[in-house]
This record gives structure tokens, sequence and C-alpha cells, in this order.
């Protein structure tokens, strides 16, 4: 049986629809959520049929990849249901149920994967919602039991904030190597209507960020329509050494009644998609929000007729922050570092350091910037002080 690392490069793949639409189809009572209504991941616990019929639902209809029930699956969001003692028995039951259904359903000539899904969770620590370090350690909770239930691939989707991403993929490598297993691993960033991901960071800036990381495919996913993921893509096409996946909503949702509806019909989503294929070398598509298996439907009869196009991206190796990239090769050269940000290089630094002036430290940041600095060198190692305190301290502050 093909892997899916050796499907990828054979032909189109198809990931499947919207869990949390099909969900919401279903009608289920509070009675199947065991009285947590709303905490969609416990459902594989609480009704496995459920989740099992939505998983062969896409299935039956062509789709290569299922996704696990397990978006909200870290105890960051699962303790808002007091249920973070179940963080990996529910991600080793998604796993394995889908697993299941998986295999039911390949055949040599057709194999179905099964991809471990791993959401942005409820807390941004880009923002201070959460420390980099907890977040860390839930992505490597529910990425064991991902593994341990039998995953094809690994899914950082609907990325919304770059540190999140580095605590999600840094977790994931770890916990692999903890277990001597090689999976494929993917990204999938969110950008918003405003052109930027949630906290104002650009496509090229994301992919700058990802870049570093041994992935299998980065791509886009949730967010919008898929017209408005055509300029991120095209940003892809050009620098991204990395297959690409496109993952849309059905269109953008609107309130009627109280319920969220999506406008985009099936031959519509499949239409779009097949352009990705065919003009921006795509080589995997799905449906995120507002997707049903009609829609993947469509999709898997149109992406079977197509092949990526060729791509020839050329990546440009920067540093960037959260909102914007710096080459290493500018035009005019050269790249300027400002050096001032340093205690040991600035007396003036280090004395607002031992005086506590973070807004003065920051001000001389920004004076290197206007000067014209396009990278910034920071260092506040100083004998007698807690070097990753004031570390903390500072960028903090430069980040906000």
């Amino acid at each position: 049986m093909k892997t899916f690392r050796q499907s990828l490069t054979d032909k189109v793949l198809v990931f499947d629809g919207a869990m949390g639409t099909s969900i919401q189809r279903l009608q289920l009572s509070a009675e199947d959520f065991w009285g947590k209504e709303g905490c969609n991941e416990l459902l594989v616990l609480s009704k496995p049929d459920a989740i099992r019929s939505i998983h062969a639902g896409f299935l039956d209809v062509g789709c290569d990849v299922i996704e696990t029930d397990t978006f909200g699956g870290t105890h960051i969001v699962l303790s808002d249901y007091d249920l973070a003692d179940k963080v990996y028995e529910i991600n080793l039951k998604a796993a394995q149920l889908a697993r299941a259904v998986a295999n039911e359903f390949s055949t040599a000539a057709h194999p179905r994967y099964v991809s471990g899904s791993m959401g942005p969770g409820t807390r941004l620590p880009s923002l201070g919602h959460i420390t980099y370090r907890d977040l860390y350690q839930a992505y490597r909770e529910q990425a064991s039991g991902l593994i341990d239930g039998g995953v094809d691939v690994l899914q950082v989707e609907t990325v919304q904030d770059p540190l999140q991403a580095k605590a999600a993929l840094n977790a994931v490598f770890h916990v692999l190597r903890e277990k001597r297993i090689d999976l494929p691993v993917m990204a999938s960033v969110t950008m918003e209507t405003t052109g930027t991901m949630l906290l104002g960071t650009d496509m090229l800036s994301a992919l700058t960020i990802l870049e570093p990381y041994p992935l299998e495919v980065v791509g886009l996913n949730c967010g919008t329509g898929p017209k408005a993921m055509s300029e991120h893509l095209h940003t892809l096409k050009a620098h991204s050494h990395f297959p690409i996946s496109v993952i849309p909503n059905a269109g953008l949702p609107h309130n009627i009644n109280g319920e969220m509806v999506y406008d985009l019909s099936p031959p519509e989503l499949a239409h779009d998609l097949s352009h990705f294929i065919s003009d921006m070398g795509v080589s995997i598509v799905g449906g995120c929000c507002g997707t049903t298996s009609d829609h993947l439907k469509k999709v898997v009869e149109q992406a079977g007729r197509l092949n990526p196009a060729p791509r020839k991206p050329v990546f440009t190796a920067a540093a960037t922050s959260l909102y914007s990239v710096s080459s290493f090769k500018q035009e005019p050269r050269p790249l300027i570092i400002g050096e001032r940000t340093n205690a040991n290089g600035s007396k003036q630094f280090r004395e607002m350091l031992l005086a506590g002036d973070l807004d003065g430290m920051v001000g001389m940041a920004r004076d290197q910037v206007a000067e014209g600095a396009h990278i910034l060198d920071v260092c506040v190692a100083y004998v007698g002080r807690d070097e990753s305190a004031d570390m903390d301290d500072y960028i903090h502050r430069l980040n906000s």
C-alpha cells in the first residue's frame, strides 16, 4: 500500500470537508455530548458511531484523507469542559476510529489516509494569553495520542499566531523523535479578510517562519472562501519549496435566523479549487467550514482529472518579525543590523537595563529602525542579572 508521501507525489490528494458542519447537521442532543454540549471532540467517546458515519460519508464520495475529530484536542480547550484528564484518551480514540474507517475503504488502487488535526486552541502566545512553554506541552500531549492512534500525517492547521505554530511544530517533531517514528507533518495558516493572519502576519512572513521546519506541505485553510486566498497562493507558488495545500471555507458565513450559512455551492468550490491546481500548482485540496460531502464529491470529480501545474519557486533567505520580512539580500546593499540594543556594546542601553527603563530601551530600538536598520541585535546579558527574565520582558515589550 502506498504511503501518504508516495501518493502526494502521484496525484492531487483530496482531504475531507468540515467536521463541525457535519456534526451540526446531525442535530445531536445534549445527552449525546454527555452534557458537555459544544465539545465536538468528546463525541469520539460519547457518540463514536456519529463520527464514524461522518468519516465514512467523506470517504464514500472519494476523499483520499479524513481528518480526526481533534481540532480542539489540547487540554487548553478541553479544560473548559472539565476534560483535561482525557486529552490522551480522546486523541488516541479519535485516531483509532478514523484509522478503522479508512482501512475499511482502502484498496491497493485507492489507499485512504488519516490526518491528525491539531487546531490553534483558544489562547494566543504572542498576545500573552498563554506561555510558549505551556502551549508546547499541550501540543506534545495531543501529538502523542494521535501518533499512538495510528495517523498517517499530522496537520497543524488554522494557524493564527506564528508563535503558536512554532510551539505546535516543535512539540510534534519532539514527540516523533522520542517515539522514533517518521511521519509527514503539514502546517496550514489562516488568512483573514484583512489579507493577513489574525495578528497581522503576511503570507511571506509566515512562510519565512515555517521554512526551516522539515515539513511535507505548507498551505492555507479556513478564514475565507477560495477567491480571497488567491493572492496568498501566488506568494506560495513563487516562493515555497513545499507542496501547497488549500482547504477553504464554502465562502464567507452569513448569519441567517441564528444559523451560520455558507453560500458557495459544490460546483463553485470545485471550480475554484481546480483553478488552484491547474494554475498555481496546488497539490492538496479539501474543504473547511461549511463544506459537506456534496462539496467534496464535486471536488473529487474535478481534482481526479488534473495534475498540479509545474512550479519553480525561489525562496529568499530572510529574517521576519510578526509583521514583515527583511531579506538578507537587500537592494541596495547592505543589510543593516542595529547593534545598540546590546548591553555589552552600548553603555546607554546597559544603564537603562540596570534602571529597569524598558520604555527607554524600546525607544533606542525605534531610533535604530528610523535610521534604517533592517534587523535588531538584542542582547541583555549582564553579570549578576537574570538574563532569561530580562530577555522575556524586553522582547515582549518590543513585540507589542
